[in-house]
């Protein structure tokens, strides 16, 4: 089941009114990510001042997420014991079925699977798993075994979707809608209903003489789905019989290998199908012949077979489509879970904080509306070009709450014009000792400026880097002849930002919008405001009193270091002589399994959830993210000047398995920061050397591999080439394009359904000629499939689907566990065979 946009309260109001002291406490499974984290905060926020009871498990991957189903979600159904409760999701199991992973699909015909248990998924990761989206009500799945009809259903759900009138608290999986289910999935919508009634009919009539016809209504008559539509469940317990379990992990379902339907428990009586065919054949008698006009011959059963199988294969194809289009991601959650807060009248600063933190993580992660990649940025400057129209209207709304939080002062007014804050000049500094209000800031797209120099925050920024090929002494070069045209000492540049001269820092920024589009970095700064555009690039800067000044960037990236390497992992004293002991604790923490690893990760989220409201705490941290993006540098320059990146047939490729920052590349997300600076670097190459990014605009993707030795396997992590942000206007004009084809195709569709009709009742039982028929309509399909990949697949992330066919193909032992779609664990000794088998596949939709 999904919940609108517009009712997004009705479950936590619900559970707010029944609430009391003897409730089970609420478990929040949250993953292991900024954004999770950002809104974990906000959540518990919430639950803290209604005095609600909750637990937070903090899961790492698809092994912590079954072991959390068995060890605390199962224990509260009511068949075992428990009184049932509520199960928070935050991006966690979107891609996956959440009633398989945590125990709530078995039980006795015509009891409640989920035992009271209702699972609230929030996630901006997709494909969405359908089952999670259209099925999940337990109360129609019960319903359907008592009266053996497939088509029965909750009067309070359509098709999925959760009315006004719906009563919470009976268990079920529940998905939150940003928007895109009711706008974007009505086509899946109607396929994944109807194929779900079709389960039922058992019967379509006694002859069935062609082969493949044949099979698809026996499997029709059992219930069971074809194997077009097989799970990875099932062909997991195929592998598991004939292969050993130690000579390959088990692989972990995804949200692709859902395209199949979830058995009906139920199915309608064979006697009342067939009673009901024959009927409708039978020919009327000769007295209601003479008195009224003969009425148009019914269709055969035979007929009728066909029709349905027709549906049932187009039906098939829409869900297939969808799961193979690639991966995306949508609003992030962190940004879901203030509008709840909003729509609840609860939203203060802290909770719009948080919620800014969370959505502009994303952009550091490369996590757009194409999957990871790098994104392509627009003229706007700032992180105006990030996320394309949508992730603008986002930061825009998140623009106004702060101007309605934080009302100008006008006592305040001369104070900011004397230090230059209202004509653009970042601010450093607190208005008061208890100033913690938020604030609008032209941010440029450099790296922690307020805690760097000016030198070491533009040298270390991926965005600049890219465009002046740092990596390189004649990037370095153009670097300095850059600070020397803005009339920027080196000496000045390379001492700490706060203390620049206030002169240079009140006229950087214009100085930035002169020179810096001499060099192609027309994007460094925000533009000036203007009566269209606003503020629009604007970042967000916070104040802690004179503590410390941050803006949302800089805690996104002092957060990520936390997960990713450990709030103490490296001081600031001697950096590669703790690294270097770190490194040896991290030997003896890491198994074989990987299982050690995930408690560290676990512990490290913990100290980043506490950072989030302790100032102190990342300002403690800011050694280790600055620590971490010198390795990037040093690791992408390395990879580079080397000339290590390898140009395969589908992607471009490079191993990280040597040097003194391997190990730090160990992490997923660690990994996925590296591949994006280093993905950057070569679409700026590629524009250099042709003047157009390679793929036909899309960039070309990359693969990205760190030695684990510990463990003796790579981490890998597959990354889109530069399709990050979507044309709204080429899409529309698309999407003209393609109306006026179909209209043309329905015409010529009608035309061959009548010939098709009068050759039906014409033709003998072989069936041989509509069997062409058939394969002439799955043609012409699959070019409107064709056609429309081009508007809704283009560019999209494949690489979850390119690792999973893979890694069925070969033998190769893989181990997907991250909810990442894009990262995997090979064994060390696999490697080259897997890259050999991916780098024929299509990995970019």
């Amino acid at each position: 089941m999904y919940l609108p946009r517009s009712l997004i309260s009705h479950l936590y109001q619900h559970l707010l009114r029944n609430n009391h002291p003897l409730s089970p406490p609420v478990l929040i499974l949250v993953a292991l990510e900024p954004d999770a984290l950002c809104a974990c905060r906000i959540f518990t926020a919430l639950l803290k001042r209604d005095y609600i009871q909750h637990k937070i498990q903090p899961i790492s991957g698809y092994a912590d997420l079954a072991q959390a189903g068995r060890t605390m979600v199962q224990p509260m159904k009511i068949q075992q014991g428990g009184s049932g409760g509520v199960v928070v999701c935050l991006g966690v199991g979107g891609l996956v079925d959440m009633s398989s992973e945590l125990g709530l699909d078995s039980g006795d015909r015509g009891e409640d699977l989920s035992g009271g248990v209702e699972v609230w998924l929030i996630d901006a990761r997709r494909p969405w798993n359908l089952g999670n989206v259209f099925e999940g009500d337990p109360a129609a799945v019960a319903l359907r075994e008592i009266s053996g009809d497939a088509a029965a259903r909750n009067p309070h759900v359509d098709n999925g979707r959760i009315q006004p009138s719906y009563k919470p608290g009976r268990g079920g999986i529940i998905v939150y809608d940003d928007g895109d289910i009711d706008e974007e999935l009505g086509a899946e919508r109607e396929a994944y209903c109807e194929l779900t009634r079709m389960q039922g009919v058992e019967d379509y009539g006694e002859d069935s003489d062609s082969g493949d016809e044949s099979d698809v209504v026996d499997s029709i008559e059992g219930g069971q789905p074809s194997k077009k539509r097989k799970s990875w469940s099932d062909r997991d317990e195929e592998g598991e019989e004939s292969q050993d379990e130690n000579r390959r992990p088990r692989q972990r379902r995804r949200s692709n290998s859902s395209g199949s339907i979830p058995d009906s428990p139920s199915r309608r009586r064979r006697d009342n199908s067939r009673t009901v065919g024959r009927s409708s054949a039978t020919p009327p008698s000769p007295s209601s012949q003479a008195s009224s006009p003969v009425p148009p011959k019914a269709p055969s059963i035979r007929t009728l077979r066909r029709k349905l199988l027709r549906e049932r294969r187009k039906y098939t194809a829409t869900l297939e489509k969808y799961y193979s289009s690639g991966a995306t991601y949508s609003e992030p959650i962190s940004s879901i879970l203030y509008s709840l807060a909003e729509d609840l009248g609860r939203e203060d600063n802290d909770l719009l904080w948080h919620a800014i933190v969370g959505v502009s993580s994303l952009e550091l992660y490369g996590r757009s509306m194409t999957g990871v990649g790098i994104s392509t940025s627009l003229d706007a400057g700032g992180s105006a070009g990030w996320g394309g129209e949508r992730g603008e209207r986002i930061r825009q709304v998140l623009r106004d709450e702060v101007r309605r939080l934080n009302p100008p002062d006008p006592s305040e007014t001369s104070r900011e014009n004397g230090r230059g804050e209202s004509s653009g000049v970042i601010p450093t500094t607190a208005r008061s000792p208890t100033d913690t209000s938020i604030r609008l800031s032209p941010e440029p797209r450099f790296l922690m400026i307020r805690h760097w120099s000016l030198y070491d925050s533009m040298l270390h920024s991926p965005y600049l880097a890219s465009r002046l090929h740092i990596w390189s002494d004649v990037g370095r070069k153009r670097l300095h002849k850059l600070l020397a045209k803005m009339g920027v000492s080196l000496s000045q540049c390379k001492q700490s930002y706060t203390h620049m001269d206030m002169d240079l820092k009140r006229g950087l920024r214009e100085r930035l919008l002169t020179y810096a589009p001499l060099y192609g970095l027309d994007g460094l700064v925000p533009p000036r405001a203007s009566a269209g555009r606003g503020r629009e690039g604007w970042g967000f800067v916070r104040s802690w009193g004179w503590k410390a000044c941050l803006s949302a960037q800089d805690v996104g990236v002092i957060v990520g270091a936390i997960l990713e390497v450990g709030k103490s992992g490296v001081t600031a004293g001697d950096s590669s002589r703790n690294w270097d002991r770190g490194r040896g604790e991290q030997r003896e923490l890491v198994d074989e399994d990987g299982k050690a690893e995930g408690e560290e990760w676990v512990r490290r989220f913990w100290e980043a959830y506490d950072a989030l409201e302790n100032i102190e705490a990342l300002k403690h941290a800011l050694p280790t993210a600055q620590y971490l993006h010198k390795a990037i540098l040093r690791t992408g320059t390395s990879l580079i000047e080397k000339r290590q990146i390898r140009h395969l047939r589908a992607f471009r490729m490079a191993v990280v398995k040597e040097g003194p920052d391997v190990q730090m590349f160990t992490h997923p997300a660690a990994l996925t920061k590296l591949a994006l600076w280093v993905g950057e670097a070569i679409a700026e190459q590629e524009r250099d050397q042709r003047g157009k990014v390679g793929k036909s605009g899309r960039g070309t993707p990359l693969v990205l591999a760190s030695l684990n030795e510990a463990r003796g396997v790579f981490l890998v992590v597959g990354t889109g080439g530069g399709g990050g942000v979507v044309d709204f206007t080429a899409r529309a004009k698309r999407k003209a394009r393609l109306e006026e084809k179909a209209t043309a195709r329905a015409a010529k569709l009608a035309e061959k359904e009548r010939k098709r009709q009068e050759r039906e009742e014409r033709e003998d039982n072989d069936g041989e000629q509509e069997s062409e028929e058939e394969e002439d309509d799955d043609e012409d399909e699959s070019d409107d499939d064709d056609d429309d990949d081009a508007g809704n697949g283009y560019g999209k992330n494949r690489f979850g689907n390119a690792f999973e066919e893979v890694a069925q193909e070969t033998n190769a032992r893989v181990r997907i566990d991250s909810f990442e779609h894009c990262v995997v664990e090979v064994k060390k000794e696999d490697l080259g065979g897997f890259l050999e088998s991916l780098s024929v596949k299509a990995v970019v939709g």
